[in-house]
């Protein structure tokens, strides 16, 4: 049985900062892409970045580049999400998720190419 679990939300003030894990149990992490969503109330799910099978290769959303980093620790099981320099509209629940097995190493952005979901993380700014 596939299980991501999320942890490290909590609410902050405009300018500050979190770290996001996501620890995966039940399939061979090191074998997939995995990638970081948010949903805020009333929005769709939105890609925020995501990060290749070694590491290597990242790929983020233009609304978080420079503020957001994502890694991954494979010996652990986990990977992160370092959130810097938040802002009110970064408020939203945070998911990870595993990239379906593709025959590329690209970190894709549409939800629809995930296949396993953790249950979120709430993340609050506030101004």
């Amino acid at each position: 049985q596939v299980q991501l679990v999320e942890s490290g939300g909590g609410l902050v003030q405009a300018g500050g900062s979190l770290r996001l894990s996501c620890t995966v149990s039940g399939r061979t992490f090191s074998s997939y892409i995995m990638g970081w969503f948010r949903q805020a109330p009333g929005k769709e799910r939105d890609f925020v970045g995501g990060i290749s099978r070694g590491g290597s290769n990242t790929n983020y959303a233009d609304s978080v580049k420079g503020r957001f980093t994502i890694s991954r620790d494979n010996a652990k099981n986990t990977v992160y999400l370092q959130l810097n320099s938040l802002k009110p509209e970064d408020t939203a629940i945070y998911y990870c998720a595993t990239q379906r097995q593709y025959y590329d190493n690209l970190v894709r952005t549409g939800p629809s190419a995930y296949d396993y979901w953790g249950q979120g993380t709430q993340v609050t700014v506030s101004s």
